[in-house]
C-alpha cells in the first residue's frame, strides 16, 4: 500500500524463519512462494520509512462490510478525559456479522454513562465503528505473561448481553 496507508506488514530475508517445525499447512499460511512472512500485524510507513503497528489483522471486526479495526476505536476511547484504558473486541450481531464491544477501565474516582461514551464516540468516529456495547470493568482477564486475552472478553461480552 501507499505510504501513510494501513496494511499487513511483511517481511522476508535472513532473519525471517524458514517455516514452522514440521508443520507445513501452518507455514504456507504466513509464508507465501516469494518469501514473505505475513505477521498478521497491521501497519503504516511514513514518510521517512518508519512503521507504526497499529493493529493486529485477526482483531478486524467487519460490521456490515465495513472493516473495523479495534485499535482504532481504543486510541478515540483512550483520550476521553474519563478512561484509563480500553479494550475493543468483535461480537456476532445476526443483522451486521459482527458489532464493537468496549471492555473500559476507568480512572480513579471518575465515572461515566453509556450515552457519554456513544456521544463522544459520535464526536470522533465514523458512525459504523462506534461500539454497540459499552462495560465497565475494574481488569481484564490476563495470561500469565501479562497478555490481555481477548477470547475471553468475547465471550464475557456474550455472557453480560445475555443477561
Amino acid at each position: 500500500v501507499p505510504r501513510g496507508e494501513q496494511g499487513e506488514l511483511c517481511t522476508r530475508g535472513y532473519h525471517v524463519m524458514k517455516g514452522y517445525y514440521k508443520n507445513e499447512e501452518a507455514t504456507n499460511e504466513v509464508i507465501d512462494e516469494d518469501g514473505w512472512l505475513h505477521t498478521g500485524d497491521l501497519a503504516e510507513m511514513d514518510e521517512d520509512g518508519y512503521v507504526k503497528i497499529t493493529g493486529r489483522l485477526k482483531d478486524m471486526i467487519i460490521r456490515g462490510g465495513e472493516n473495523v479495526y479495534p485499535k482504532e476505536i481504543e486510541d478515540v476511547l483512550y483520550t476521553h478525559p474519563a478512561i484509563l484504558d480500553a479494550q475493543v473486541v468483535g461480537i456476532p450481531d445476526e443483522t451486521y456479522g459482527e458489532e464493537a464491544a468496549a471492555f473500559i477501565r476507568l480512572k480513579q474516582g471518575r465515572a461515566v454513562t453509556i450515552e457519554t461514551l456513544t456521544s463522544y464516540c459520535q464526536s470522533q468516529m465514523a458512525r459504523y465503528k462506534i461500539p454497540k456495547y459499552f462495560f465497565i470493568t475494574d481488569e481484564y482477564p490476563m495470561t500469565a505473561s501479562g497478555k490481555i486475552q481477548k477470547f475471553r472478553l468475547k465471550k464475557q461480552a456474550l455472557d453480560l448481553i445475555k443477561e
